[in-house]
């Protein structure tokens, strides 16, 4: 079954936070996402406060940028969310926004390298090691954690271009694939996703989790134009879901369709109401995204009409 989820946008003041957890808990909603855009929010203070304020809610980082972050900084927070908040948190890793890294002197010469010596540190750290690393990039020297997680913690990596989509398939244990991303795009990821698991053998489970522009209510339209021009795109046809619930857990069902295992929905910046947003993503959408062909709900979800390429694609 598809795992549907929210975006809290870092473009809100961080005290908007608050209202938005207790209403996405109380709506039922699967999972709520944070980002740790430069230079907004903290997606480790965000996530802890999160999870403290709600009761079943589950939480992702999506992602932290490894440039800014130390690996042991990076493995205790993320063993403290997991020995505070069992089973309800999901942190990703990525590259980060490349000039953000450099406007802090963080910039690498080989993210691809950085990111699969940070990874694999971090996965022994999380399992309890004891590390010593001399990498072009990470150093550790006898490194371990005294509060290492009770269970093993799942690692998940943002990709975008072909090397690193290899790569997260190769050394995480999941992809988080941003908002935009077509299904066609989806279809090609996780085909680049597999080809990094099958040259290492690996044969454990892989999410994947997408970001989708999404939008509702009567400015919609509206909103996701400016969403459109604010990235570039030149169509938001296959890149976004705007309009009613019944709409857009349509679209929910085509990225599903495509290979998503969780559809995480990220509205505009300028939603005028983000509790409503959740709400509307928990109580509207995500029925019909789990409905099965006769109207009841269970674990199939109908999938959609083809589409069509697009030249984007």
């Amino acid at each position: 079954m598809t795992t549907l989820g929210a975006v809290f946008l870092p473009q809100l003041p961080p005290e908007r936070l608050r209202a938005v957890v207790r209403a996405a808990d109380e709506a039922g909603l699967d999972e709520l996402w944070l980002w740790e855009d430069c230079f907004l929010a903290s997606g480790i203070a965000s996530a802890a406060a999160a999870l403290a304020w709600s009761d079943r809610l589950r939480v992702g980082v999506g992602l932290l940028p490894v440039p800014l972050r130390n690996v042991a900084l990076t493995a205790m927070e993320t063993a403290t969310l997991h020995r505070l908040f069992p089973d309800r948190v999901h942190v990703g890793v990525g590259h980060g926004v490349q000039e953000w890294m450099g406007q802090v002197g963080a910039r690498v010469e080989s993210p691809v390298t950085l990111l699969r010596e940070y990874v694999t540190a971090l996965r022994g750290l999380l399992a309890g090691r004891r590390l010593t690393r001399n990498g072009r990039y990470v150093r550790l020297d006898e490194v371990a954690l005294d509060w290492p997680p009770a269970a093993p913690v799942p690692i998940r990596v943002g990709a975008v271009g072909p090397r690193t989509l290899r790569l997260a398939g190769e050394i995480a244990d999941g992809t988080i694939l941003t908002g935009g991303t077509t299904p066609d795009r989806l279809r090609a990821a996780r085909a680049l996703v597999e080809e990094g698991r099958r040259a290492v053998g690996r044969t454990d489970p892989h999410p994947v989790t997408v970001y989708l522009h999404a939008a509702t209510g009567p400015d919609a339209d509206a909103r996701m134009e400016r969403e459109r021009a604010r990235w570039g795109y030149d169509s938001t046809t296959h890149r976004a879901a705007t309009g009613d619930a019944a709409t857009i857990a349509a679209e929910v069902r085509r990225w599903a369709a495509a290979g998503a295992d969780t559809v995480v929905l990220q509205p505009t910046p300028d939603d005028p109401d983000p509790e409503g947003f959740v709400r509307f993503v928990a109580q509207e959408v995500r029925p019909l995204v789990t409905a099965t062909p006769d109207g009841s709900t269970g674990r199939t979800c109908p999938r959609p009409p083809e589409e069509s390429p697009t030249a984007t694609d």
